[in-house]
């Protein structure tokens, strides 16, 4: 992968009904057809910003005042490299219009998954779309009532994607503490996945989340679609894996160092990046993650983290 990068810059544009601007491929281009953020190459010298404003410019015929980054995507093509940095777009003036005969289409954040996309505009409706914190629950030990308690106190925080593991619990402490998370996590709108076999989290309505090892035990996607299926990956083969069955979403590490395996160092930011090139399947950094590092998580293509002591307060 020692091709020259293209650096691309888009925009999420937002009217006041809260619908986000897409724009489709025109067929001289390639990947005709497919819909995506509106925006365009950097030309050198340019910083992201001035590179958004005039292409939002010259495509659409609007001036605009960028704002916050929301994602950089590093995606490989077969020809081609690239890195989409989208940035939100906080202001804009004018009527959009296709100025260069692309068709634009005003979408509905939750309605964005209809529509075909190019794979480095996947991660960004996943950013637009998912939390950016997925709680990775530690085992609840002798304390069932504690652990129940600090899973209330991360959902109080925001968490809203939990990935609950309770290895060893006996099969009805187990089912109980199941059920008992999961009545938490739908009072308040968040999502539940549970890491173990199959049969045991569909029978509770839970999602799942398979380890690096169950990731390749399946050929095809084991959940129904509407349940979450995601998976543990530390490199392409599990990532393509992830790719073949269909996972709704992956973690991705160590990145840093952890606690729980000291003195084994991470992958890094720049392993990671290289590897998000490989797919599009949206990824959550972890390892060592804190919610400080989720800007540096997005800068390198990730949703967000995926951590245990840094999310729970038990």
């Amino acid at each position: 992968m020692s091709e020259r990068v293209i650096e691309v810059v888009a925009g999420v544009i937002t009217d006041k009904r809260g619908r986000i601007l897409l724009s489709r491929r025109t067929p001289n281009r390639d990947m005709p057809g497919l819909w995506e953020f509106p925006g365009g190459k950097r030309e050198a010298g340019e910083t992201p910003e001035a590179a958004l404003a005039r292409e939002l410019d010259e495509e659409l015929g609007i001036r605009v005042t960028v704002g916050a980054p929301l994602i950089t995507v590093p995606q490989q093509y077969p020809s081609k490299r690239l890195r989409l940095d989208v940035r939100h777009v906080v202001h804009w003036d004018g009527v959009p219009r296709g100025r260069e005969g692309q068709a634009l289409a005003w979408v509905a954040s939750d309605k964005l998954g209809r529509y075909s996309m190019p794979p480095a505009d996947l991660p960004v409706v996943a950013a637009l779309q998912t939390p950016d914190r997925y709680l990775v629950t530690p085992p609840p030990g002798d304390d069932d009532a504690a652990w129940l308690h600090a899973l209330d106190d991360a959902l109080r925080a925001g968490i809203r994607r939990v990935q609950v593991r309770l290895p060893g619990v006996p099969d009805d402490r187990r089912r109980t503490l199941l059920q008992q998370a999961l009545a938490r996590c739908h009072r308040r709108d968040a999502r539940l996945l549970f890491n173990g076999a199959v049969e045991i989290a569909l029978a509770a309505g839970a999602g799942v989340h398979l380890t690096s090892t169950a990731l390749h035990d399946h050929a095809d996607r084991p959940v129904p679609a509407g349940t979450l299926l995601a998976a543990s990956c530390h490199d392409a083969r599990d990532l393509a894996q992830a790719t073949r069955i269909g996972c709704d979403f992956v973690v991705l590490g160590p990145v840093a160092e952890t606690d729980s395996h000291p003195g084994q160092p991470g992958i890094g930011w720049t392993a990671f990046a290289q590897l998000r090139e490989t797919c599009a399947v949206p990824i959550y950094a972890i390892g060592g993650m804190m919610p400080n590092d989720i800007p540096e998580a997005r800068r390198h293509g990730a949703q967000g983290i995926a951590a245990i002591r840094s999310l729970w307060s038990g």
